[in-house]
């Protein structure tokens, strides 16, 4: 077993195609929380502006409401016209919005550049989740979707480690970590190719294609629910979190960039025993490990203010949602068909980010009610909910 989940990992590093949609992940989830350090200093910079509390918090998520909207758009187009092209605009686009904030004259305007760069990450999600499916297969694809996820959390973690950097200097300089993206474009030029169209066709079948798709398309819609439920918590940690520390009284710019640095290295290096672990505990066992251990993360941090219970709390949400979300990967690029998966890559990066956008907008009001151990002690009591229906469902299938 171990054996087979080593030749995987090592099929996917000698092949440049996986290397380069690697490196193009790490562009993607994370890309909204780059600038969570600077969100404290961008409200006093825009200080004059009325609505400056909530539009600070709604520069994380604001890119998910343009992904959440169009995310299905770009997967028909992705299906119709092809993945590279749409890859290659999606990692340009998301260079020249990402770093506008730089220039930009208010939060208004740097409010809708934060829009454009959701139209980027949909390109690059929806394609990059299609050329997976067309590519690789079996264990291979398996081990793919978990370095997916380990690549996306490493490069925030680069990304959120230079933000919060550059955020103690000025806090528009956190946009100019966008402007690193542009050297993913070589690779990404060189190595990827068009797929052969025909060959997903002939996969599907023209016989099969009503009943696979009554199949396929229930269980699918469950897990798009279920993964929005999952990074609506999950988005709690960069958007809220700067505004927590900033109570407690710390030096918010640095100590969210390294909590979350935290939260995004423990989170790449459970990623990469992504495949040892599905195979010994199932899905069912990873839903149900995984909650659990982002419960266990927000009971810790209603036990701060001592920063390494802060860490830890970071740690261990960041590792259990790194062990969920490459599963609904993996099970959509198993239930949709070949000539479906960019409809269902796009849809199932749409679910991330409506999960994303309806965090602050519900966890806020959350705080105002409740203060911050309220907002916390809620996630543990969902999350723990979550994580115990996925564990009887194991134990049923094991009887």
């Amino acid at each position: 077993m171990t054996s087979g989940v080593d030749a995987a990992q090592t099929t996917v590093w000698r092949d440049s195609r996986a290397v380069a949609l690697l490196l193009a992940a790490t562009l993607t989830v994370m890309a909204n929380a780059t600038i969570s350090p600077a969100l404290p200093g961008l409200q006093h910079l825009f200080a004059d502006d009325p609505y400056a509390a909530m539009l600070t918090r709604l520069l994380v998520p604001a890119p998910s409401l343009s992904v959440a909207l169009l995310a299905p758009l770009t997967g028909l187009a992705v299906d119709r016209f092809g993945r590279r092209s749409l890859l290659l605009t999606g990692i340009l686009l998301f260079v020249i919005s990402g770093s506008a904030g730089l220039y930009l004259p208010d939060l208004p305007t740097i409010f809708m550049s934060r829009i454009i760069l959701g139209v980027a990450v949909a390109l690059i999600m929806t394609a990059q989740t299609a050329l997976i499916g067309d590519y690789f297969t079996g264990d291979t694809r398996t081990a793919l979707t978990g370095l997916q996820i380990s690549a996306r959390n490493f490069g925030g973690l680069v990304f959120i480690l230079l933000a919060g950097s550059a955020a103690a200097i000025s806090p528009r300089l956190a946009f100019g970590v966008y402007g690193l993206a542009v050297l993913v474009l070589p690779l990404t030029w060189m190595a990827i190719v068009e797929p052969r169209r025909s060959l997903a066709k002939q996969q599907s079948g023209p016989e099969t294609l009503t009943g696979e798709q009554r199949r396929w398309r229930m269980p699918f819609l469950g897990l798009v629910a279920l993964q929005s439920m999952t990074n609506m918590f999950f988005f709690i940690m960069p958007t809220q979190l700067p505004f927590f520390l900033d109570a407690q009284g710390y030096d918010s710019a640095t100590l969210t960039g390294m909590t979350l640095s935290v939260l995004m290295l423990t989170g790449g290096c459970m990623a990469l025993l992504y495949t040892r672990i599905q195979r010994a505990i199932n899905y069912a066992g990873v839903f149900a490990f995984g909650y659990a251990a982002m419960a266990a993360g927000f009971l810790l941090l209603v036990l701060s203010p001592p920063v390494f219970v802060t860490f830890a709390g970071a740690g261990l949400i960041g590792a259990g949602y790194a062990l969920v979300a490459p599963t609904f990967v993996t099970l959509t690029l198993h239930l949709a068909p070949p000539h479906r998966r960019g409809v269902a890559g796009g849809i199932l990066t749409a679910s991330v980010f409506i999960g994303q956008f309806c965090s602050p907008l519900l966890s806020t009001p959350a705080v105002s009610g409740f203060g911050y151990d309220g907002l916390f002690l809620g996630a543990v009591a969902v999350l723990t909910l979550m994580a115990t229906a996925a564990l009887s469902s194991t134990l049923m299938r094991s009887r």
